[in-house]
């Protein structure tokens, strides 16, 4: 296809999650390109934050202990808090910081194993709506009679008030 095919049918098109991208002779809609990315976004994500808190000092070059690193000491000198540190340092910490890492792994994958139903009802979602239920109405007046404290939708109770 063509880069003027693609120009002129992403411009006829209702949706941008309808135009077709052309990468190395493969074509996907911006519907499938933004799930690829997502999934990816997710995994490493997920992977940085399973491993980062267990990675000893000096693995990395860059990367120091994850209780014992500048910004954490900086933040907890500027604020005074101290406690932040061995908070941070914790087990109970790195458990729950791997544990957010596993949920976004599972995500991912999550979206693998749904691939077609989330590209779907992602070009489902963006469709315009056509129905009149959902047209947009022009704003209702209230009554000019009502006292300040009445609303325009208020029902007479059984006491009559």
């Amino acid at each position: 296809m063509l880069l003027s095919e693609v120009a002129s049918r992403s411009i006829h098109s209702t949706t941008v999650y309808d135009s077709l991208f052309t990468i190395h002779g493969c074509s996907m809609s911006a519907a499938q390109l933004s799930v690829i990315l997502y999934i990816i976004l997710c995994l490493e994500i997920g992977i940085v934050l399973v491993l980062l808190p267990w990675v000893p000092q000096g693995t990395f070059w860059v990367l120091s202990d994850w209780g014992n690193n500048y910004f954490l000491l900086y933040a907890a000198r500027k604020t005074g808090m101290h406690a932040l540190q061995a908070i941070v340092a914790s087990g109970w910490m790195r458990g729950a910081v791997t544990g957010i890492g596993l949920l976004n792994i599972g995500i991912a994958f999550w979206e693998i194993f749904h691939f077609k139903q989330t590209v779907h009802s992602i070009q489902e979602g963006t469709e315009p709506a056509t129905s009149s239920e959902n047209a947009v109405r022009p704003p209702q007046t209230a009554p000019a009679d009502l006292s300040h404290h009445e609303r325009a939708d208020d029902q007479p109770d059984n006491a009559g008030n």
